[in-house]
């Protein structure tokens, strides 16, 4: 019974709810609100296509949506539709029959930027607002047309968007592929300003192009190196590239395809498959999750997929959605008895004061445009659309690599599949497999042929281009993973290598090759490879022997702090064994000047082993054996150096100093041509003390001269440059590193070394890098530098080179540091480990309770540690009762006794006035400074 009952009651209510559903649509359908005052409103659409009947579709869902949840609302808006049938001048034809004639306030459409162009132009005119929600072209901008509305995205927005997502995987060159239209012209400037530092090539395709004609297009890009393309045009034509593209395999694994925004919401428009499209990336923006548009795909499947299927709703149709909805709010806040000419400017107004969460997003217009501030990046994997990142003018790209969670999507982006099936980043560019011609310039090298040399016919035509520089740079290319043929030029004498590395950027020459330094201002024009040399500048000295030889040479093996700190820590070590002697060993006691020069003389005895004294304390004992330890280490080192000082440098450089070249006058060489010269005058040489040398027998003569026959005292120049001197005149000079003595002074000798300079964003630069590396890594370059240099190591073999820095040879203290540490360590923990021993051992006499002061007690305890220790076992074997009568033990005395002092007379020899004399200091700790007076003499 209650069961049935239950059921009436359910059904009953079904039935009333029904009712009311059936009464508002029969008012809002057929008489709305019988006071509302309509509002005529023109849509210029193109009838015939796909698109436009879906977004027509969508924009009578709106109207029917919106009066169905503002039934009370005084205006309506009455849509009359015109078709612009693909063409501009219907558009505008139309434009003006619904403003003249219908007398329409306002305008929605068309879909084209092209046929928009000249509808605004009536739109301004009239002062009749005119929105558009799929034309996307920068190049009207709502600033410059007072009555135009933007309800869609602008095309320039998601450049940045695309600029993220090529820099992200480090693309240097991408093809942009447009049409020759206003849609592929605006796009251009933005999506160049955006990829800064990346070369955009730009193909451009007809509208009305056929299909062999995009093959002839497609065949162009494939012979280039670029395999990056963003693809920015309308959905129908972009859609035949890239069919195209795939059947002559553009769609394989290392290509990239990357698509705007427009083609990326149109994917699946009209039922299009997405088998062509796998491995694609696209760019989209970003239409959050509602329950409003999720009732709307429902109702719009439910009404339309099945009745009349003309295909998927798109992100436009959505615009379309919310451009109606923003309008009928906006009429709504107008005031409808205004004249004509006054009611476009206030309709423009409201409309750009609406603000609601549309289905399409935020809907707030800014300067009378829609503002998106997040894209989506997409990845076609099988028939799913997945989302790898987004992309926000604050945050910029969150993609795969992050490993972050976003706040839109709340789960991690997925892994990037590419074209192929692939999951590996296509590095962007290939080269094709037959091999590609590339210009190289070369230096014209008149001195240092062992870098670079130029054979020539006598017309001058390059017939051979030899040298070090030349074979590495060709073993270089042999490891690149696809074949370059270079074909070497060179430029006239007397350009110097700044002109040709000017022309690389100037583009005559693919590449630069030879001995080119890498420097800062070179690199602002031209990319270079890593470097193949060393790097830095230093200078090479004659060498001399020694014919007056040096009487303080002994003290050059090791550095001043190192013997200022071994001096001290003889010292603190005889101090340290003194005191632990002291009390119990005979060696270590007598006068002061005996002990301080017995301690003294034992220490530095240890040097040489041979310390006369004998240690009894097993605390020296422990000091003396690590100090023994380091004294071994320290007199070994010595002699080694010394006698690599007295042997290996008997040549020595003439010159190390720089400053002392500058205020002796003497002359110095440079290479001709080089930036050395620059470097020389910023180190303060007067321009008359410099002079130039164009190849190593030039600098040769220079410096076997000296300064005195005109010649030179020193010469600076590249690392590279000098080994080559000092390999063919390797016993007569050396390279030293220029030293100052002047504090706080260190002008720049560094330098990035030799590299091959390419332009920039070239593609090649990271190959020929790590071709390169691998050429230096190999035995291959031993090989190199042998043929060129007739020694492996650019003269490593060269003895004058161990002999060029003779004061790094030095020891210093940081050589040593270590074992001090060991022996100030040892030192101190013994120390303390005395005085802890020999407190407690006398702790009646700091603990009395006398009245004697701290000053008292430690004058006692100084006395008693200056008496011998008579119960060391070095004193047992020796007896201590030499006089006739016993010497009795302390024994307790009244605290009030005085103890007289002793007379001079009394014969007592040494040990028995010591054991009195401890005694005596044993009761003045029991009884008292004031009652025990000492007068004995030793």
């Amino acid at each position: 019974m209650m069961a049935n009952t239950t059921k009436t009651h359910n059904t009953f209510l079904s039935y009333f709810v029904l009712f009311l559903w059936g009464f508002v649509v029969m008012d809002v359908g057929l008489g709305q609100n019988p006071t509302s005052d309509e509002i005529k409103v023109g849509v210029v659409i193109d009838l015939k296509t796909n698109f436009s009947k879906i977004c027509l579709n969508s924009i009578n869902m709106s109207l029917s949506d919106f009066y169905l949840t503002h039934p009370h609302y005084r205006t309506r808006l009455s849509l009359h539709v015109r078709d612009s049938m693909e063409d501009i001048v219907e558009a505008s034809d139309a434009a003006y029959d619904l403003i003249k004639k219908e007398k329409v306030s306002a305008i929605i459409g068309p879909r084209s930027s092209m046929q928009a162009e000249f509808m605004i132009k009536l739109a301004n005119k009239f002062q009749v607002p005119t929105i558009r929600f799929s034309a996307t072209s920068p190049l009207i901008r709502p600033v410059n047309n007072p009555y135009f509305v933007r309800a869609t995205i602008d095309d320039s927005f998601q450049t940045e968007a695309i600029a993220a997502v090529v820099k992200s995987f480090r693309w240097r060159s991408v093809v942009a592929i447009n049409v020759n239209n206003e849609l592929g012209e605006g796009i251009m400037h933005s999506l160049s300003d955006a990829l800064k530092n990346v070369e955009v090539h730009r193909s451009v395709i007809s509208p009305n192009t056929n299909d062999d004609q995009i093959l002839k297009e497609l065949y162009k890009l494939k012979t280039e190196q670029t395999r990056v393309f963003v693809i920015n045009m309308v959905s129908s034509l972009g859609f035949r590239v890239l069919k195209k593209a795939r059947e002559i395999g553009m769609m394989e694994e290392g290509y990239v395809w990357l698509l705007s925004n427009g083609m990326t919401h149109m994917m699946r428009h009209n039922g299009r498959s997405l088998e062509t499209m796998q491995g694609l990336l696209g760019v989209r923006s970003h239409v959050p999750q509602s329950k409003e548009l999720e009732d709307f795909r429902k109702r719009w499947k439910r009404k339309f997929k099945k009745e009349n299927p003309v295909g998927e709703h798109n992100v436009f149709a959505l615009w379309a959605y919310d451009s109606l909805t923003a309008l009928a709010m906006a009429v709504e806040k107008t005031n409808t008895n205004r004249a004509m000419t006054t009611y476009g400017p206030h309709l423009i107004e409201a409309l750009s004061a609406v603000e609601f969460k549309g289905l399409a997003g935020e809907f707030k217009l800014i300067n009378r445009q829609l503002e998106s501030s997040t894209f989506e990046i997409i990845n076609v994997i099988g028939d799913e659309e997945r989302i790898i990142g987004l992309w926000t003018p604050t945050s910029g790209l969150v993609n795969a690599k992050s490993n972050k969670t976003t706040s839109f999507l709340g789960k991690r982006f997925g892994p990037v599949i590419w074209p192929g099936n692939s999951t590996v980043v296509p590095k962007g560019w290939e080269i094709p497999t037959s091999g590609k011609k590339i210009k190289v310039g070369v230096p014209v090298n008149k001195g240092f042929l062992n870098f670079v040399e130029i054979e020539t016919n006598p017309s001058g035509t390059v017939t051979n281009v030899k040298g070090y520089a030349i074979d590495i740079f060709e073993a270089a290319l042999k490891e690149l993973p696809y074949s370059v043929i270079p074909q070497y030029g060179f430029e006239p004498p007397g350009d110097n290598y700044n002109d040709l590395v000017y022309q690389v950027c100037d583009g005559k020459w693919d590449a630069v090759v030879g001995d080119i330094t890498i420097t800062s201002n070179r690199s602002s024009y031209v990319d270079f490879t890593l470097p193949y040399t060393e790097s830095g500048v230093s200078m090479i000295v004659p060498l001399r022997g020694d014919k007056n030889k040096n009487a303080w040479v002994f003290l050059k093996p090791w550095s001043l702090d190192l013997w200022i700190t071994t001096v001290c820590f003889f010292i603190l070590i005889g101090f340290v064994v003194w005191l632990f002697e002291h009390r119990v060993n005979t060696d270590f006691r007598g006068p002061p000047h005996h002990q301080i020069g017995t301690s003294v003389c034992f220490s530095f005895s240890t040097m040489v082993f041979a310390h006369r004294e004998k240690v009894v304390s097993n605390l020296a004992r422990f000091v003396v054996v690590v100090w023994c330890f380091v004294v071994l280490v320290l007199t070994q080192s010595y002699t080694a150096s010394l006698t690599s000082f007295l042997t290996v440098q008997s040549l020595h450089p003439t010159a190390t100093n720089v400053e002392d070249l500058i205020r002796s006058g003497e002359s110095v060489g440079y290479q001709q041509g080089g930036f050395v010269k620059d470097i020389l005058l910023g180190m303060n040489f007067p321009e008359l003390q410099l002079k130039s040398f164009a190849s190593a027998e030039e600098c040769d003569d220079l410096l076997s001269k000296g300064t005195s026959k005109g010649g030179i005292a020193a010469a600076f120049d590249e690392v590279p440059y000098l080994k080559d001197i000092v390999s063919q005149y390797c016993p007569k000079y050396a390279m030293v590193e220029p030293l100052f003595k002047t504090a706080g002074f260190s002008p720049s000798f560094k330098t990035a070394g030799f590299g091959f300079a390419f332009p920039k964003n070239s593609p090649m630069i990271g190959d020929v890098s790590r071709a390169i590396l691998k050429v230096t890594q190999s035995k291959e370059m031993s090989l190199i530098e042998n043929k060129w240099f007739n020694r492996l190591g650019l003269a490593s073999d060269c003895p004058g080179q161990d002999t060029a820095d003779l004061s790094s040879n030095r020891l210093t203290l940081s050589s040593f540091w270590g074992l001090f540490l060991i022996a100030g360590v040892a030192s101190f923990l013994a120390l303390l480990v005395f005085v802890a021993l020999f407190l407690y051992e006398h702790r009646h006499t700091l603990c009395s309770n006398s009245e004697g002061s701290i000053w008292r007690k430690l004058k006692s305890l100084f006395i008693i540690f200056d008496a011998k220790d008579i119960k060391s076992h070095t004193f047992k074997s020796s007896t201590v009762h030499n006089v006739s009568s016993p010497i009795t033990p302390c024994t307790p005395s009244p605290s009030n006794v005085q103890i007289r002092p002793l007379q001079r007379s009394m014969s007592l020899n040494t040990r028995e006035f010591e054991l009195r004399r401890a005694c005596f200091a044993t009761e003045h700790d029991k009884h008292g400074a004031s009652d025990i007076e000492f007068g004995a003499e030793r």
